[in-house]
């Protein structure tokens, strides 16, 4: 395994405290030092400097992030354990050491097209989106958890831009944003080659704007897209800052209701793309909004469909701790912008606090 310089200066700036010991949702779920950012780091410190191989049993133990970049948030010396950590995964692929759930993964989306395997959406947004345009200035987003996860949130989304008169379209065979390749192998040709074919598919559908509903899919059209040197036309927006915008020029009339609500921040939306406001803007017309104690840059992961796929039970544990934090500041209406949070914190939830999606909330204020 060959670390590139910058890496190797990155684990190196590593002093192996604990300033960022209690943020790690999944070190929080084992209880296991060995899930730690400063316990990944030293391993792969070691392997960087050649003193032990990298082995099955560290290659699993970097697939154990979920790179929601909350040890970096935390961290007051700078270093970035999410690059390292990717760069690892690409290790682990070049070098032909990738375990066996990530290969069944990969396969399945060369398969399928997706990390499930699935060839069909569900008929609740099939029905939604059968009607519309073929082209349009604007292109809704769905992305893979959504379409295979929770089509009927979707469905709900697809809804809200027909209820403000958007002149908009799906695209019918929606193709794989990288996402899922990117946090499973990082810059490999494989997911490059999928990121340009989906830049090819975007780029000829001509439209002006496309809107990610989900926020993987929005991380990866903003950065890694730019990163890699792949060019998508449209200029590319968050479905929350999208609505926040349709809300704000009054081509959505919401009613405010008496209803607490409590956001739930998606780290891809506020610490990778350092967005936190529009969904606040959103929900404050909607209702009352009330924080928990660890929002915006601050949140906690509540959830990874990718990971769910190998760690199923770790992914339950880190949903059932935010939770607990939303009860902890008696929550009564938990709302969410991802759907792979949504998929499972519905999963986990015991019914005691209401939880829906953003898109949810504002269809029942109209």
């Amino acid at each position: 395994m060959q670390f590139s310089q910058k890496s190797k200066e990155h684990i190196d700036s590593c002093r192996f405290c604990w300033m960022c010991h209690h943020v790690c949702p999944i070190g929080n779920a084992t209880g296991l030092e060995r899930n730690t950012a400063r316990a990944r780091a030293l391993g792969l410190s070691l392997v960087a400097r050649d003193a032990i191989e990298y082995s099955e049993d560290i290659i699993n133990n970097v697939y154990e992030c979920s790179l929601c970049g909350g040890c970096m948030k935390d961290c007051v010396t700078g270093w970035d354990p999410v690059m390292f950590t990717k760069e690892a995964r690409l290790g682990a692929a070049l070098d032909g050491k990738m375990p066996a759930y990530v290969e069944k993964l990969i396969d399945n989306i060369e398969n399928s097209g997706n990390i499930y395997g699935l060839k069909e959406i569900d008929g609740v947004l099939k029905d939604a989106i059968k009607d519309l345009p073929e082209t349009a200035e604007v292109v809704l987003f769905i992305g893979k958890d959504g379409a295979y996860k929770t089509p009927e949130k979707a469905a709900m989304a697809v809804e809200l831009l027909k209820k403000a008169n958007v002149n908009f379209t799906v695209n019918k065979y929606e193709p794989n944003s990288g996402y899922d390749l990117d946090f499973l192998i990082g810059a490999a040709d494989e997911a490059k080659k999928t990121m340009t074919e989906t830049a090819d598919v975007l780029n000829k559908m001509g439209a002006k704007t496309v809107v990610c509903y989900d926020p993987a899919d929005a991380k990866v059209f903003l950065r890694e897209y730019k990163e890699y040197g792949i060019n998508l036309d449209a200029q590319v927006v968050t479905f929350t800052s999208f609505v926040a915008g349709l809300i704000k020029d009054g081509k959505l009339s919401v009613k405010k209701s008496d209803k607490v609500l409590t956001f739930q921040d998606p780290a891809l939306l506020a610490r990778d793309l350092e967005e936190t406001e529009p969904a606040r803007e959103i929900l404050s017309a909607c209702g009352e909004v009330k924080e928990m104690l660890l929002s915006r840059k601050d949140t906690m992961l509540a959830g990874n469909l990718v990971m769910n796929e190998y760690m199923p039970k770790v992914m339950q544990e880190v949903a059932l701790s935010r939770w607990i934090n939303a009860k902890n500041v008696d929550a009564k209406v938990l709302v969410t912008a991802s759907p792979a949070e949504y998929a499972l914190l519905n999963e986990t939830n015991d019914g005691s606090i209401e939880l829906v999606t953003i898109e949810e909330a504002v269809l029942k204020c109209l």
